[in-house]
């Protein structure tokens, strides 16, 4: 893309109404504006990068063998009456009434209408075990919305739902979850830690909520040092083995780490003194198993092989997919921007042309965009006729992980510059040797 056919609609003062930094570069990188309180527009720039995160979602969701699908936000009312959260969910539910005096809701969750959806489609063990999944806007009235999209009152989330014959077959689920989120969190260049969690109006007796490690967090963490060293890489995994499945899970959940809602004192002071880390997390998923708290009441049931007729052990699994862009940022800024991780970045590549109208730097810049384009890189080339210090402040803000800078200077000895944005690390090469470099970084990507 040109950046002078984009909309990119970059502010050079913070917004007096942010208050942490993602949500302060989130509107000076023009990637999002209020429409209002907890209410979003996505701009280009951030819905690119909100579909690189959810494409990842997508691909580790159906690695692990669930099946996608997409469910309303309206939802009816009596549906949540039969199985008893109607009342119960409190003022953050939004209620409405359609021209026919129907009551209605704007989804918070989907737990009652993937129950309706699984007991008139599904009547015996056979068809068992099942996994579906949406990737859906929900809505919860936050009384005091605030910190941009990390406490939005519409946000994006992927919700899935497991339906199996046994609690172990749903204990397996869970597992297989808990995996496919460790994956997906790495894919995005982030450090999730798997936290014992209460269980709140969702209900059920095993959860963990998923934080990433940030001074905004939310929420209060205690953890052991040992689990931050944890990694999945390029492992490959079989999400139909049992064993190997629950084997990660306690690799990643026999470290202690626990929110403050759950934490236990002793138990951490048990831990050496180096390994205690206390620290504050935003949480970004939660999985929970809930055996037939809505099998029950609201009737989804099998017949077993003996003829039995039983309620389904069921499971939920949510991650924040709008508010990972807010995670993200706030684990991955510095004080001239955002610095994307490669796996979720808008743009892959940033190309910078130093001496606009010139006939040589620009023909120059031509052949690179294309060959970038050609080889799957998705660049931003900054064709503006702007000075070079507005161009390296613009890449610099949007955090594009990777930049090639093509001046006269260089093209006379053949060379353009390839700097990285993390390090800052910048490097002389040809422009072939750039447009394979980055490539390289991206294969796999």
């Amino acid at each position: 893309m040109r950046l002078t056919q984009y909309f990119l609609p970059v502010l050079k003062e913070t917004p007096a109404e942010a208050q942490i930094a993602s949500h302060r570069l989130m509107l000076r990188a023009g990637m999002i504006r209020q429409a209002s309180a907890g209410i979003y527009s996505w701009l280009p720039l951030g819905y690119k990068v909100l579909r690189r995160i959810e494409t990842i979602v997508h691909e580790e969701q159906q690695r692990a063998g669930h099946i996608p699908m997409l469910m309303p936000t309206i939802q009816s009312a009596d549906l949540w009456r039969e199985s008893g959260r109607y009342d119960d969910y409190g003022e953050e539910m939004l209620r409405l009434r359609d021209r026919h005096d129907r009551e209605l809701l704007y989804g918070p969750t989907n737990e009652e209408l993937i129950t309706e959806i699984f007991r008139t489609g599904v009547a015996s063990y056979k068809e068992l075990p099942l996994t579906l999944y949406h990737i859906q806007w929900k809505f919860r009235d936050e009384i005091r919305p605030r910190f941009g999209v990390m406490r939005g009152r519409e946000f994006l989330m992927k919700d899935g739902y497991n339906f199996d014959l046994t609690k172990d077959d749903a204990l397996h689920a869970y597992n297989r979850h808990m995996v496919s989120y460790i994956r997906t969190y790495e894919r995005m260049g982030l450090k999730a830690i798997p936290m014992r969690a209460d269980s709140g109006p969702i209900g059920g007796d095993n959860t963990h909520e998923f934080l990433v490690l940030a001074p905004t967090g939310e929420s209060g963490v205690y953890y052991d040092r040992a689990v931050t060293d944890l990694t999945l890489g390029e492992r490959a995994i079989d999400y139909g083995d049992r064993e190997a499945v629950a084997a990660i899970c306690t690799d990643w959940t026999t470290p202690y780490a626990r929110t403050d809602e759950t934490h236990d004192p002793v138990l951490f002071a048990a831990l050496p003194e180096a390994r205690r880390v206390e620290g504050r997390g935003i949480e970004v998923g939660q999985i929970f198993y809930f055996g037939t708290k809505y099998s029950e009441p609201l009737k989804a049931l099998v017949s077993t092989e003996e003829g039995e007729r039983v309620p389904v052990h069921m499971g939920s699994h949510g991650i924040g997919v709008s508010r990972l862009v807010g995670a993200i940022i706030e684990a991955s800024h510095d004080d001239r921007g955002i610095v994307w991780p490669e796996g979720v970045a808008p743009f892959r590549v940033g190309l910078v042309n130093l001496r606009q109208g010139d006939g040589a730097t620009d023909a120059a810049c031509a052949s690179l965009y294309g060959e970038l384009r050609a080889a799957g890189l998705d660049p931003l080339y900054d064709d503006r006729d702007e000075r070079a210090g507005a161009k390296f402040a613009t890449m610099d803000l949007i955090g594009l992980p990777w930049r090639i800078t093509v001046g006269p200077r260089g093209l006379a000895a053949g060379k353009v510059e390839l700097t990285a944005r993390r390090s800052g690390e910048t490097e002389e090469m040809s422009p072939a040797e750039a447009v394979a470099r980055c490539t390289e970084i991206y294969r796999g990507h």
